[in-house]
């Protein structure tokens, strides 16, 4: 028999096998565990969620961070939860010998209250983690009434050795001026906005030069072919996204190191590298 119909007859017989489920009726012990180990269990479940994106270079062949979706969306209730939660991600990265930043995505009305600062200060400083491995993700401008409050909060977070990133960035003046003023380590972008040309190269140019040059350029929702190319093109340091890879969970991202796709993609297209007497 060829390995081929082997392969055929082991998927045949895991398809006729019959489902069964297991149900947990009406709170009773799960396959004769306690209520202590059951808690234990659903923590654990928990943690294995798939809330990690994966950030990549712009070749896909390192991985360089990761981006905690959960606080993307997290209401006022759920914020000091999360954030805690994806600090103690990190840390689990890094007692596993894994250096993976973190991105921390937070709402700018949190930044600019002193006892959410207050909270968040506390748990970082709790995580002993080492400087660079936290970064808080700026989703908005201030509004003018908060603008010194939220600069004063940042400055905080900067002090604490977190780095700063700007989450949504859409190119305006005042972005770039809030970026020069507080030396954000990273933008990011979506690739929606440069594909409809939203928002024009020539602002990503203007990053490269001046105070901007060591602001890391990020962009999200990578979907495209294209948007690797124009990734190179544009000089964007870092890429996530569908096409990248998707979301995972913390464990997985343990076992990763770069993005197969983008590694797949790039190989098509030898004609990017030249040999050397010039030749495509």
């Amino acid at each position: 028999m060829s390995p081929k119909s082997r392969l055929y007859t082991l998927v045949k017989a895991w398809k006729n096998k019959p489902f069964q489920e297991v149900r947990d009726a009406c709170g009773a012990p799960w396959l004769g565990l306690n209520s202590q180990a059951l808690e234990e269990h659903q923590s654990w479940s928990k943690r294995q969620a798939i809330s990690h994106e994966p950030i990549f270079n712009n070749k896909g062949t390192k991985l360089t961070g990761s981006l905690f979706r959960p606080l993307l969306q997290a209401p006022d209730m759920q914020l000091l939860r999360l954030f805690m939660e994806g600090l103690d991600t990190i840390s689990y990265w890094h007692r596993s010998g894994r250096f993976i930043p973190g991105i921390l995505p937070i709402p700018i009305h949190a930044i600019a209250n002193s006892e959410y600062v207050d909270a968040l200060s506390d748990l970082i400083l709790n995580s002993r983690l080492p400087v660079g491995l936290v970064a808080l993700g700026i989703q908005s401008l201030p509004e003018p009434n908060f603008a010194d409050a939220c600069t004063e909060g940042l400055l905080r977070m900067r002090r604490l050795g977190v780095l700063l990133h700007f989450i949504h960035f859409t190119g305006t003046l005042q972005e770039l001026q809030w970026v020069d003023e507080l030396k954000m380590e990273g933008i990011h972008l979506n690739m929606n906005a440069l594909r409809e040309q939203a928002l024009a190269p020539d602002v990503l140019s203007s990053i490269r030069r001046g105070p901007y040059s060591s602001t890391q350029i990020y962009a999200s929702n990578m979907t495209l072919v294209k948007d690797l190319e124009n990734a190179t093109a544009w000089q964007i340091d870092h890429c996530y996204g569908g096409l990248m890879m998707p979301p995972i969970s913390r464990h997985q991202m343990l076992q990763i190191n770069d993005s197969r796709i983008a590694k797949a993609i790039f190989s098509l297209h030898p004609h990017q590298h030249l040999n050397r007497n010039g030749d495509k």
